[in-house]
């Protein structure tokens, strides 16, 4: 008989406690269906990102605004522009209307519109080297002490390289104005009476001289002939002539209306400069824009 007895348990016996905790330590996880918590929601990040593009569209702006060139300051009526318009001083009349905005028509004793095209570059060097003024102030200090303002008066050009080219000129002297016309020498009789009619229409003045670039003026003679006192307020100062009617269409100078004038032409302006009081020009500026061959019939 033994003296010990070994008594095996099967683990069917084993307490009820245990196999419970067991069967829970053993039984597989469930995924859980709530998705993850986000560190950044979604909104957050949306409205984060446009923030981060609309300062960078704003630097990029500022930095193109700092590099881009400062526009010429400028006065414009219809397409006629004065380039030098912004620069008259603060403190006068001319630059100050009633709400502190530019004056419409400057008042001055006389215009002086020297007549130009974009290939005569060194004919305007050598102006700014003699008698007309090469800088902004200059050109103020002369307009002040005779009461003539001074501008080169060029039209336009479908040529961009021309245009871009002459705009760095423009930048730098601020001495032009432009008139609504393309600029050809075919068109030249045109251009005289766009000059005027823009002259009229952007200054108020008692006079209004047309020249050549090809000329070498006295602006202080200029302007004691211009200030002297006339009876007669339709006034033209310069030359006259006539001469025959070219009929001949093969010839440079071949008018079309020839048939309307007869085998000479009436007694017309001419010559490198001449003068018009602003009554006369404001009769041009009404009158219909048919103009003979010659740019000053």
């Amino acid at each position: 008989m033994p003296l010990f007895s070994h008594t095996h348990r099967s683990s069917s016996s084993l307490p009820t406690s245990y196999e419970s905790y067991s069967s829970k330590l053993l039984k597989p996880l469930k995924p859980s269906s709530a998705p993850p918590t986000s560190r950044f929601p979604l909104p957050i990040l949306v409205f984060s990102l446009l923030c981060f593009l609309f300062g960078l569209s704003a630097t990029i702006f500022a930095v193109y605004s700092l590099r881009r060139p400062i526009p010429v300051p400028s006065f414009r009526c219809g397409r006629s522009e004065d380039t030098f318009r912004a620069f008259y001083s603060t403190s006068s009349s001319r630059k100050l209307g009633d709400r502190g905005a530019l004056v419409e028509r400057p008042k001055l004793l006389g215009f002086v519109g020297i007549q130009t095209v974009f290939g005569s570059v060194d004919r305007r060097a050598a102006l700014r080297s003699t008698w007309f003024p090469s800088d902004p102030d200059g050109l103020l200090r002369l307009e002040q002490a005779t009461g003539l303002a001074f501008r080169f008066v060029i039209g336009r050009s479908k040529n961009s390289k021309k245009m871009v080219e002459h705009h760095e000129e423009v930048e730098k002297y601020k001495d032009f104005m432009f008139i609504d016309l393309e600029e050809e020498y075919l068109k030249l009789p045109y251009k005289s009476l766009a000059f005027f009619k823009a002259a009229s229409e952007l200054f108020d003045a008692d006079y209004y001289v047309k020249a050549d670039d090809a000329i070498y003026l006295r602006p202080d003679r200029l302007a004691t002939l211009l200030a002297k006192e006339r009876t007669h307020s339709l006034t033209y100062i310069g030359c006259m002539k006539k001469g025959p009617v070219i009929t001949d269409p093969k010839m440079k100078w071949y008018e079309k209306s020839g048939h309307l004038i007869g085998s000479e032409y009436f007694l017309h302006a001419y010559g490198p400069i001449f003068v018009l009081s602003a009554e006369v020009v404001a009769s041009l500026a009404t009158a219909r824009n048919n103009s003979l061959q010659f740019e000053d019939v």
